[in-house]
């Protein structure tokens, strides 16, 4: 368990998890699990803001997609809601300005239906609502220079 935890932050869920596929019996794994929670070892939330902070940062995840990532790891509707209500509203649509504007970058040629539809589905992919996206990508693409797409 603590080899879990020397490659990276874990939730209780998570490490309560690798405790059943290893046989462990419950009552033993929740002493282990309480104990490990109280010396600080376990710290959802904590674990929360970290991964909300690295997946905006890395990813360009928004609030939904982090939402449904904590939840896959089992972390509470509670601290999820925490951890996810740092992500400012405008820092959101600034990092779905720099997803679209990398992602443009690479799509010269193509028309502007194309370019829109392959845009829409990455921001859809990373989470973000769908009038925020179709927002940003307009603008990305009318800022184009003329002839940038056809």
């Amino acid at each position: 368990m603590l080899r879990q935890l020397a490659v990276g932050p874990r939730t209780r869920h998570q490490l309560a998890t690798k405790l059943a596929d290893k046989d462990i019996p419950n009552d033993a794994a929740k002493s282990v699990l309480d104990r490990m929670t109280e010396v600080g070892l376990i710290d959802d939330e904590a674990f929360a803001h970290m991964f909300v902070r690295s997946q905006v940062d890395s990813r360009g995840l928004a609030p939904m997609a982090l939402r449904h990532e904590l939840r896959k790891k089992g972390v509470s509707d509670d601290l999820i809601s925490l951890a996810v209500g740092e992500v400012e509203p405008d820092d959101q649509r600034a990092t779905a300005q720099a997803l679209v504007d990398k992602k443009l970058r690479t799509m010269h040629g193509l028309e502007r239906v194309v370019q829109t539809r392959r845009l829409a589905g990455l921001l859809a992919r990373k989470g973000y609502p769908a009038g925020l996206s179709y927002e940003v990508i307009r603008e990305a693409i009318d800022a184009l220079p003329p002839g940038a797409s056809l």
